[in-house]
């Protein structure tokens, strides 16, 4: 495609890396320049309206038009507009949000740690995971078991821990001691004739024999997210958690809930944790933190960890870690905002309301011939593409027809987001009923521009998916 030079797609062009992005293909295709945004909806630079679908990455909670949010940035920037937190220092919103993730969360921490992504709370968890083992004298309780198809992030550490094959290849990851459990998926792992639980048995089962194998004296962890995000919009196997905790507790094995997708009511509870009863040493968020009016996260760990955090921290003379932006004064002050609209507006209880709708919507494409299973909690989901469903394949080549979904869906005002063999939804929390329908009906739209492409022979024709 030829751009007119000195557009802002030329521009972008010749000057910005995008993320996730095929660099090679993104000179022909171009950028999608989103220039505004109201509600649920983005514009693009020509003025068209899409529905987003997934409240731009899984963060958008509060739409794109939230005055409240505005405000507190505003005014936060006229009272102190930065400082940091290194060497005593504080500032007053990143005490007052420190104090409220610990009240709004359902089990009980001890301190709060903040940073500027749900990967850097990750990477920084994974550190205090050795400093806290260096303390207690365990040097080789180091190791630390994820999932395949989880998604933690994407520093060197975080990476490790994601269980995806793209966030490896060429990057020399995992680092070594990171290790990866079977992904809890009941529709590909489940075997003829098993029951869920008995599925979610064989998975814990599996874990305590893995711990076991690598010997529980050098494994330190076991991190989760509840729901998993970027595999799919995956649920838990009915007893998954149940079974999976005890087995932790067996070995002495932290129990790390990653909770950047999932926190601040996407689930129909403030945190997913109380959503599947988890009982973590740690929690990591980020995304609706803040509405992703700013960025911001944060991990907040247990009175077991700290204390003997802590402790060394004297011994050392000093806890060597942090981020110049950590507790940053106006994100913190946004974030505290954000926290209490959720609870102003009784926001996990309309998604508690609409949920059923969603979900209904959702599940109501079972049935297409291109469908092969639906997933999904509250306001959040996952469909997954399928060529035969007897044999439970995939289309080839892999991940086009997800690709192709999500381009017929822009073209129909839909913004979706392509996991490998799935489309996931997960749009900004204050949707309503009637958003809900006009969003899966769009959606429908493109699934069926997308069948007809299939049956034409447009994956035999088609080249890279750019």
């Amino acid at each position: 495609m030829n751009f007119l030079p000195n557009s802002a797609a030329a521009r972008d062009i010749a000057h910005v890396m995008h993320s996730y992005t095929n660099q090679i293909a993104h000179r022909r295709k171009g950028p999608f320049i989103v220039t505004g945004g109201e509600g649920i909806y983005v514009h693009d630079e020509n003025g068209k309206a899409y529905i987003d679908g997934l409240s731009g990455l899984w963060c958008a909670s509060l739409g794109y038009s939230e005055e409240a949010l505005i405000e507190a940035a505003i005014k936060q920037m006229r009272i102190l507009p930065t400082y940091h937190t290194f060497q005593h220092k504080s500032s007053n919103p990143s005490i007052d949000l420190a104090e409220k993730i610990k009240e709004v969360l359902p089990v009980p921490m001890s301190k709060v740690f903040f940073a500027n992504s749900g990967s850097e709370a990750n990477d920084t968890l994974v550190k205090l995971i050795r400093y806290y083992n260096n303390a207690l004298g365990r040097p080789l309780k180091k190791k630390v078991i994820s999932r395949v198809q989880a998604y933690h992030g994407v520093t060197l550490v975080a990476a490790s821990l994601t269980g995806l094959a793209v966030n490896h290849q060429d990057f020399d990851l995992p680092l070594e001691g990171i290790l990866h459990a079977a992904c809890p998926n009941y529709y590909h792992g489940g075997h003829e004739g098993e029951s869920e639980e008995d599925y979610a048995t064989r998975l814990a089962d599996e874990l305590d024999q893995m711990i076991v194998a690598e010997g529980p004296e050098t494994v330190a962890a076991f991190i989760a997210e509840p729901v998993m995000g970027a595999g799919g919009a995956l649920t838990p196997p009915a007893t998954y958690f149940d079974k999976i905790q005890p087995v932790l507790k067996k070995h002495d094995v932290l129990f790390c809930v990653d909770e950047v997708i999932c926190g601040f009511g996407r689930t129909g509870n403030m945190f997913a944790c109380e959503t599947y009863d988890l009982k973590p040493d740690t929690v990591t968020m980020a995304k609706a933190l803040s509405a992703a009016y700013m960025p911001i996260s944060a991990l907040a760990i247990n009175d077991k960890m700290f204390e003997v955090i802590a402790a060394e921290s004297d011994k050392v003379g000093t806890f060597a870690h942090g981020f110049t932006y950590s507790g940053h004064p106006v994100a913190s002050a946004v974030a505290l905002r954000a926290i209490e609209l959720y609870e102003e507006r009784d926001i996990v209880g309309h998604v508690r309301d609409i949920a059923p709708h969603f979900q209904e919507r959702l599940h109501g494409f079972t049935d297409h011939p291109m469908i092969g299973t639906v997933t999904g909690v509250g306001l959040m989901g996952g469909i997954e593409y399928i060529a035969d469903k007897a044999a439970r394949t995939h289309f080839e080549p892999a991940g086009k027809v997800a690709a192709k979904v999500t381009e017929f869906a822009e073209l129909r005002g839909l913004i979706a987001r392509p996991m490998f063999e799935r489309t996931v939804s997960a749009p900004p929390l204050i949707i309503t009923h009637d958003e809900i329908d006009e969003m899966f009906d769009r959606y429908a739209k493109a699934l069926d521009d997308t069948w007809v492409w299939v049956q034409a022979g447009g994956l035999e024709a088609s080249g890279d998916g750019a």
